[in-house]
């Protein structure tokens, strides 16, 4: 069954709402942001939720991704997780018109069109054997920073892991943004659903070791995952660190990635 245009209504008025509430605060200062750490108001809390995610992690998480690459040949999991990028690539599109970086917007647009079609259906990542530009990768967190919203407080979240206030609303409107999610009829949306599961378990098993080592391995794994995605996604929408503290667990200031991870991994941290 097709998703009619009455479900579109109070999904556009939350998200109307959303952004004016976020633009709103993104106009007031953020005093609290300063170089000597990061802005951490919810530590306490936020650390709770790191040790459930650990034991979230141990218990399930990490063995089943482990399990399901050692079953799963690697070509089809590379398959399954470029249908899945290909899929979000819509997505990405949107956020790149919002602002307004024309480049990405026509670049993703291209690779979508060519792995979709030669790609059959993004199976196969065509546009990176044509050396077309890589994808653009934005969303609506990043959306929200050129629009001049702040960053935020670090937050934790439940089962899902390190974030900030304007990372986490970004992943909200992000349900929303992906034209193709108003356009896959059922059930062939949980099929979507599936591959963006098994895209999830695939980079959890790829980093394993990194994330193992910043989770099971460091004096504190709290303040290293802390460091390791702040610094990444501050690198990653174009403030390379500046745009607030630089942690002080790390000793290369303006790095973007955290300590003992090398600055060309993609941060395992931000799914």
């Amino acid at each position: 069954m097709t998703r009619t245009l009455p479900i579109l209504a109070p999904r556009a008025a939350i998200c109307v709402m959303l952004l004016a509430l976020l633009a709103a605060c993104g106009h007031q200062p953020d005093p609290a942001l300063t170089r000597d750490a990061p802005y951490d108001p919810y530590e306490a809390s936020n650390r709770l939720n790191h040790e459930r995610n650990k034991r979230l992690d141990r218990a399930v998480l990490r063995p089943v991704a482990m399990g399901y690459s050692a079953v799963v040949p690697d070509d089809v999991e590379t398959a399954v997780s470029n249908f899945a990028t290909n899929l979000s690539l819509p997505g990405t599109m949107v956020n790149s018109a919002l602002q307004g970086n024309g480049v990405g917007l026509t670049s993703d647009f291209y690779r979508f069109l060519v792995n979709t079609t030669l790609g059959l259906g993004g199976l196969i990542d065509v546009a990176t054997d044509l050396n077309m530009p890589a994808a653009t990768y934005t969303d609506f967190g990043q959306t929200l920073y050129t629009w001049g919203v702040h960053e935020g407080p670090f937050i934790q979240l439940p089962a899902i892991g390190p974030s900030t206030t304007r990372a986490a609303a970004g992943r909200v409107v992000d349900i929303f943004t992906n034209p193709l999610g108003y356009v896959i009829e059922d059930p062939e949306v949980y099929y979507v659903l599936g591959t963006r599961a098994s895209k999830g378990l695939t980079s959890r098993g790829r980093y394993s070791e990194s994330i193992d080592s910043v989770l099971y391995d460091s004096a504190d794994s709290y303040a290293a995952s802390r460091s390791l995605y702040l610094q990444n996604r501050r690198f990653k929408v174009g403030s390379g660190g500046s745009e607030a503290n630089l942690d002080p667990y790390d000793t290369t200031a303006g790095a973007p990635a955290g300590p003992g991870v090398s600055a060309d991994l993609e941060d395992p941290y931000d799914q």
